[in-house]
Formats: C-alpha cells, sequence, structure tokens
C-alpha cells in the first residue's frame, strides 16, 4: 500500500503515490479544516478516501504490470529485456558467453536471476533454457503465441558475437 501520512510545516495529511506505466500518480487529502487538524471520526474518513483510491491506482498498476507480462519488449539494441547475452566471468577468471535473466518473478514476488552457457547448450538450447525459465517467472503458458514468439526470437550466431564485442 502507497498511502503515506505526511506531517511537516507545509502539509498534514496523506499522500497517495502509484506508478503506472511509467508516470507517477500522486494525489494529497488534507487532514486540516479551517486550520484546524482533523481528529476521530473525520481522520478516518479521510484515511478511508486516501485508501480507496489507493486501491483503484494498485488495481490499474496491476492491470498494467499483466499487459506488460504479456508483451515482448525489446531494448534499445534489439534484445528481449529481461534476457541479454552477456560475458561472465567465471571463479577461473575465464569469460563465458551467457544468456543471462534477470526479472521481477510473479511466482516469488521478487526478483531472480540465472545464467545460461552458450557453451554447454550451443546458442539455440542455451536460448530455450532462458525463455523456459523467463516463462515460469512471468508465468506465461509455453502454449500460449507469446511463448512460440520469444523462442522465435532465438539471436543468430552473428547477432550474439556482436552482442558480445560490444560488452567485452
Amino acid at each position: 500500500m502507497s498511502v503515506e501520512l505526511l506531517d511537516n510545516p507545509r502539509f498534514h495529511g496523506f499522500r497517495v503515490r502509484r506508478q503506472i506505466d511509467g508516470k507517477t500518480y500522486q494525489e494529497y487529502f488534507s487532514l486540516k479544516e479551517n486550520g484546524k487538524r482533523l481528529r476521530g471520526a473525520k481522520r478516518a474518513a479521510v484515511k478511508e478516501i486516501a485508501e480507496k483510491r489507493d486501491a483503484e491506482l494498485s488495481g490499474l498498476q496491476q492491470k498494467s504490470k499483466d499487459k506488460a507480462d504479456k508483451e515482448i519488449q525489446l531494448d534499445d539494441n534489439g534484445q528481449v529485456k529481461g534476457i541479454l547475452c552477456r560475458l561472465k566471468k567465471e571463479k577461473s577468471g575465464t569469460m563465458t558467453p551467457v544468456f543471462q535473466v534477470g526479472i521481477m518473478s510473479r511466482v516469488s514476488g521478487k526478483i531472480v536471476n540465472t545464467t545460461v552457457s552458450l557453451n554447454k547448450h550451443g546458442i539455440p538450447g542455451a536460448w530455450e533454457k532462458a525463455v523456459d525459465f523467463y516463462c515460469t517467472h512471468k508465468q506465461i503458458s509455453k502454449r500460449s503465441k507469446i511463448y512460440k514468439e520469444l523462442l522465435a526470437r532465438c539471436p543468430k550466431k552473428a547477432q550474439v558475437t556482436k552482442f558480445l564485442k560490444a560488452a567485452g
């Protein structure tokens, strides 16, 4: 919940703030009337109004997240956001090409990460493992259109080489 009580010389009341599609929604609910602080039932009524507005914004925020999770989002380099081609430094010091997945998991409610080695699985195999991990945590069915589109976005060897040269 993002209802916050503000109590400073400039404002006394509740602030409701949420980010939806990169835009900040911020509204203030004053706890002053005729220069005096509200108490008791009037204060509770203002808090209830603020919480209702927060619940509305929370619903919009969730719809936005659900929609974003069901779309393929690309970065400036044409890579799928959340699945990157990188060079990983091993404990031995060698640099290994990997697909790195880092996303907010709908399953666990926190950010999850993994890497899949291109040397061990090859480009198509590593890509499939990375997409499977991505889809598991974004709760995307393997029978869905988006899953098939993600698999089809497997980078070609030339693209991987280009990403790795840029990264290292």
